[in-house]
């Protein structure tokens, strides 16, 4: 007799595998020019070691620490050379999928699938000996599980967003839930209502996120706030609030309706403070860090970089609350990576480390390498780019990187914008829908030329702004790097 079960899992692998067909779009075909600015370094990686990246940490000397796919955990010399001259040294082993790693008060934290480990060296010969697991509190049987923790927060706790069972259920303890381990190992359930994230950070204020892929629920990648309470969108795990005293389960979403309409039904539903529009933004969105290099790796100082996993690129972010709620704008930084990248690290230099692989998972990958460890520097030149978007209540403010033409910039008729949004439903993935074309009244050019101030006719809640810049240039009369940029509008700032 075939169980529901087994029909599920077989839906599961005829998505998987229609997918993994899926042609992955166009590049921004950017790449020979941001090379000017952030040329990319391979860091060798000798054939004796197997390594597969997935967390990345700097150690109090310098060295940069990897942790593995299969569960090692290497320390490597060197990277940051010009050219890498890599030693690499094995500190630990006996782990699985370490795709986070923090280094606090002398020993290493590893996130795996199920628990979160300190590992420490005890006799000072550079090898661990010692395995504490500060918590496995949640459950984990199957290889979509996956776990992902940021770095201590300002109280020491590390917040781990946890994978649902197959992507689409939730079968064992908290998954689609981030939680929150505190030094001494308590495990906290923060929100519901992830799907597959990959990635947990901060931002600028301090305030936790996780990254989210597109899938049920989910129409494109997205920036999720890890907000206290929450419910973010996917609702599989609602089966695990009976576990979390003083939480109450929310009302299930309707499928096939839009976040507009149920976050006003469920009043938990937190929306994606920041969407990637599929292919053109992301469509694995994975690990990310906060630039705060005093200025070592360019303008983008207080921004999210965060890797992509298919499409083998690095993007920005900015966040900003408005009403109470976080939003913001992502932005194209550097692509032709050469694998599918897990995750990024800022070095103590300012230098952006990336690192991931491929899979057979029928994943697929823009970047040709099975496995790879990356560097992005800053020549010290600085590109002339959209540095951020921020909203106003009849308009945006758009900040670039250089003075702008302002004959130019001045003109309404020089920029493109559109909008949409996804449909909120069970179903995988979703096209864009309820497109609108705002019209731009005017555009005021700052005296100094570094930001222009565009007010529209309308501005659409809950909807991506898809601004094209194409026709904007310097002072000098470049063009832009990357001509696009994308807002997510949740909430619209008040008069």
């Amino acid at each position: 007799m075939v169980t529901a079960r087994v029909i599920l899992v077989s839906m599961i692998a005829s998505a998987a595998l229609l997918r993994g067909a899926e042609d992955l779009g166009e590049m921004w075909g950017t790449a020979a020019d941001e090379a000017k600015y952030y040329p990319i370094t391979s860091i060798p990686i000798p054939p004796t070691v197997p390594m597969r990246p997935g967390g990345l940490e700097f150690l109090p000397d310098g060295r940069l620490a990897v942790g593995t796919r299969r569960g090692d955990i290497y320390f490597v010399k060197g990277a940051l050379d010009s050219p890498p001259q890599p030693q690499f040294h094995l500190f630990a082993s006996g782990q699985d999928e370490i795709f986070s790693l923090a280094w606090r008060d002398g020993a290493m934290l590893a996130t795996t699938w199920g628990e979160v480990t300190r590992i420490a060296d005890t006799d000072g010969d550079e090898v661990a000996d010692r395995y504490d697991t500060l918590t496995s509190n949640w459950g984990y049987a199957e290889g979509h599980e996956f776990a992902f923790a940021s770095k201590p927060d300002a109280e020491g706790n590390l917040w781990v967003s946890l994978g649902l069972s197959g992507s689409y259920e939730s079968h064992n303890l908290f998954r689609g839930w981030a939680v929150k381990v505190t030094p001494a190992g308590k495990m906290i359930p923060v929100c519901s209502g992830l799907r597959s994230p990959g990635g947990t950070g901060a931002n600028a204020q301090g305030v936790m996120f996780s990254t989210e892929s597109q899938g049920p629920w989910n129409g494109c990648c997205s920036l999720k706030h890890l907000q206290e309470g929450a419910f973010l969108g996917h609702p599989a795990s609602y089966n695990w609030y009976a576990f979390v005293p003083g939480m109450k389960e929310p009302v299930k979403p309707n499928s096939d309706s839009r976040m507009a309409v149920e976050k006003r039904r469920v009043k938990e539903l937190v929306p994606p403070a920041v969407c990637f529009p599929y292919i053109k933004m992301g469509r694995n969105i994975s690990g990310f860090r906060l630039a705060q290099t005093g200025g070592k790796f360019g303008p983008f100082d207080g921004q999210l970089f965060l890797g992509d996993y298919s499409l083998s690129i690095i993007v920005r972010a900015t966040t900003e609350q408005v009403n109470g709620v976080w939003q913001g704008a992502c932005y194209p930084f550097r692509e032709g990576l050469a694998t599918g990248i897990m995750n990024v690290e800022f070095s103590p230099r300012g230098q952006l480390i990336a690192g991931g692989f491929t899979t057979s998972r029928q994943w697929p990958v823009r970047g040709t390498e099975p496995f790879a460890l990356q560097r992005l520097d800053w020549t010290g030149l600085t590109p002339f780019e959209v540095k951020e978007i921020n909203i106003r209540k009849d308009g945006f403010l758009i900040t670039f990187t250089k003075p702008v033409d302002t004959v130019i910039a001045a003109r309404p008729e020089n920029y493109a914008l559109t909008t949409y949004t996804h449909i909120y439903h069970a179903a995988y993935g979703s096209p864009e829908v309820d497109h609108t074309t705002p019209r731009i009244l005017s555009a005021t050019p700052a005296a100094d030329g570094l930001s222009v101030r565009l007010r529209l006719d309308q501005i659409t809640g809950d909807h991506i702004h898809d601004f094209d810049f194409g026709k904007i240039i310097s002072q000098q009369k470049e063009p832009l790097l990357h001509r696009k940029a994308y807002y997510t509008v949740n909430e619209i700032p008040k008069p």
